[in-house]
């Protein structure tokens, strides 16, 4: 397996598991961040949240080549975000949003060089 096929499947896999959370469960992924979990609007932006980041998941699995040229920017644009959100959380789940799309905007640009 190369290394931009490796990059696809572990970035398909985070964004599965990250969305089928934020779709699902959005109150647990609340409470991972630290934020509060009886918040509706909050609740309401993790699920739009989480059926984006399933659908890209899907796209990406499937070879959408679209989805591969479009990952990038998504995901230097989730970082751009995460910097700006983990100013407002505490410091450990503020690490953990950046960390998480770094590493997704990492992967993105491994996946692009296959």
């Amino acid at each position: 397996m190369s290394i931009a096929r490796g990059a696809v499947l572990a970035l398909a896999g985070i964004r599965l598991v990250n969305g089928t959370t934020g779709l699902v469960a959005p109150q647990a992924l609340a409470r991972r961040l630290g934020a509060d979990p009886d918040d509706p609007a909050l609740l309401y932006a993790l699920r739009l949240f989480g059926v984006r980041t399933v659908v890209i998941a899907v796209d990406l699995l499937r070879g959408d080549r679209i989805a591969l040229r479009a990952a990038v920017p998504i995901h230097a644009s989730d970082t751009v975000a995460a910097v700006l959100l983990a100013r407002r959380l505490p410091a450990r789940q503020g690490a953990a949003v950046v960390g998480i799309s770094a590493l997704n905007t990492g992967l993105a640009l491994l996946a692009r060089r296959g």
